[in-house]
């Protein structure tokens, strides 16, 4: 079976209940087909993990508004009144972490890593529950790696591989989470045949692409 699928078999692969990474910052780079697609399919219960909660209907932030997720863990969701009505409500928890400490986390999800030490959080309630660890007279926190079950990802271009390549500032979370995820599935503007990318300009291999699905054909109908 190739890499390439359509939409509506991409979508499939999530399921109620499963975490989910999701690219982009402040919705620039963000998958709005998937996204648009999911808010369709009404999945729910879902763990988000994003930089952010995107903007009134648009990113992730359409499924926001459609109630479709449990617990986001974020950086900040300020842009986004909707969320943080539903975090004073207590409708959806709501895990705010440092935007540099949620990138490692992400990190080191994606690179069998047990952790990483931080000084980033000390003397706040970020350190709240967490253990503390004392190097050469310097305390810190001790975070743990973050994992999904599935990765959604917006790349400009990918080869028939799974080979990607981003336009600009679009690299933001998505070249991490695209390596983190048991099961990466990538809308791209554009797939090209194998050997069309050149290979110093590949910003995230193969190996890590599970599913494409053809972001700029209009049509989404992929191949088996």
């Amino acid at each position: 079976m190739g890499k390439v699928i359509g939409i509506q078999q991409a979508v499939d692969l999530v399921k109620d209940g499963d975490t989910v990474m999701v690219g982009g910052f402040m919705t620039n780079g963000t998958p709005e087909l998937l996204i648009d697609a999911l808010v369709k399919k009404g999945i729910k219960d879902l763990t988000l993990i994003c930089n952010d909660a995107g903007l009134p209907g648009k990113g992730v932030g359409k499924m926001i508004e459609t109630h479709q997720f449990s617990k986001i863990i974020a950086s900040h969701i300020g842009l986004n009144k909707e969320a943080g009505r539903q975090m004073n409500a207590k409708e959806t928890i709501i895990d705010l972490v440092p935007q540099g400490t949620l990138a490692e986390q992400i990190r080191a999800g994606a690179f069998g890593l047990g952790g990483f030490l931080t000084p980033t959080g000390i003397g706040t309630l970020i350190e709240v529950g967490k253990q503390k660890i004392e190097v050469d007279g310097q305390m810190y926190l001790l975070e743990k790696p973050l994992k999904a079950d599935v990765a959604l990802i917006l790349a400009d271009v990918a080869d028939e591989l799974g080979n990607l390549t981003y336009r600009g500032s679009e690299n933001n979370f998505n070249q991490l989470m695209a390596a983190n995820a048991q099961t990466t599935i990538v809308e791209a503007r554009k797939i090209v045949p194998i050997g069309e990318i050149d290979p110093i300009t590949v910003q995230t291999p193969n190996i890590f692409v599970n599913y494409l699905v053809d972001g700029g054909s209009g049509k989404n109908e992929g191949t088996n």
